[in-house]
């Protein structure tokens, strides 16, 4: 298929971006629960930090990290003028479809939740669920996206998903204005690197989310993070402990090599970081700020070619 560019539509993005997935208190994905009351502080911690935006979904937690950031809003007074939320479309669970009305529906929840009645950037998410030729279809859930986009309810539709080769699909439709994929550039994946590149080879921004792997790259080895949303090998423990090492001989955290390696990168729009509690939003922006020398960028880039190999099975 010819790809089409779009460098006309590509949106301003907020370079930082705080995912709210645990807000909902996702258990069964994250191994621990987030309370109501610490979700709503975090999200009013975040209003009031220097980062101006958040990433949602209809379907994280059923709807209650949407209903908690609501409630956050409303007890701050409203959504600062400067702040952008983005939100996903999202199937009823254990739907074998998903329609252009199904879209229109979750966009209506979801401004419902929120409070509000537009949306800086809204996605289509996980679409490689889903069969490729009804999801384009004249009824399909791409149509109903551009329909939304084109009434001036969102600023920029896009795209997210793991999936690489779905995610270059949606791509090459040239109706995306932006691809967010999660867990494939990372410290220790770079499996998304061509991804990247075709994106912003059709004028599509790109959104790098969860640059920590699902927490093996911010936590420490005593807390059995996951790597991928699963246990990790015992090669890939083997790099990160190589990495943690060579930034705690510098006084350096992982992390915040971790979400540079992301941020830092010219071809990414914004990274998107997952946070539990307020806490995790000062130190997102601590992290943000930290100067990594050098030396470490060296050493952890020679790391990762030298390991690159195993890495990437």
């Amino acid at each position: 298929m010819t790809t089409v560019r779009q460098t006309d539509r590509v949106p301003t993005l907020a370079r930082l971006s705080v995912g709210t997935s645990p807000l909902g208190g996702n258990v069964q994905t994250y191994g621990y629960d987030v309370g109501e009351r610490v979700a709503v502080d975090t999200v009013r911690r975040l209003l009031d930090s220097p980062i101006r935006a958040l990433d949602t979904s209809n379907q994280y937690s059923g709807g209650e990290s949407e209903r908690r950031i609501g409630r956050a809003i409303e007890e701050s007074g409203g959504l600062p003028n400067d702040f952008m939320i983005a939100t996903k479309a999202d199937p009823l669970p254990d739907e074998s479809c998903f329609t252009g009305g199904r879209v229109h529906r979750s966009f209506r929840e979801s401004t419902e939740r929120l409070g509000g009645s537009r949306f800086g950037v809204y996605y289509l998410h996980d679409p490689e669920w889903f069969e490729f030729d009804t999801m384009i279809g004249s009824n399909g859930a791409v149509a109903a996206m551009r329909e939304l986009r084109d009434d001036g309810l969102v600023d920029a539709i896009g795209v997210a998903g793991g999936d690489l080769d779905e995610m270059r699909r949606y791509v090459d439709l040239g109706v995306f204005d932006v691809i967010l994929n999660h867990n494939r550039y990372t410290l220790l994946d770079r499996s998304a690197d061509a991804l990247i590149d075709h994106a912003i080879e059709c004028g599509v921004s790109f959104v790098n989310a969860a640059p920590y792997a699902s927490g093996i790259l911010a936590r420490p080895a005593s807390a059995s993070p996951t790597y991928q949303y699963r246990a990790p090998s015992p090669e890939i423990l083997t790099t990160t402990q190589r990495l943690r090492e060579a930034c705690d001989r510098r006084g350096i955290p992982l992390q915040a090599v971790a979400l540079q390696f992301s941020s830092r990168d010219a071809r990414i729009s914004s990274t998107v970081v997952g946070v539990s509690s307020p806490h995790r939003v000062d130190e997102l922006v601590a992290n943000d700020r930290l100067v990594v020398p050098d030396d470490l960028w060296t050493e952890v880039g020679a790391i990762i070619d030298a390991d690159l190999s195993h890495l990437s099975n």
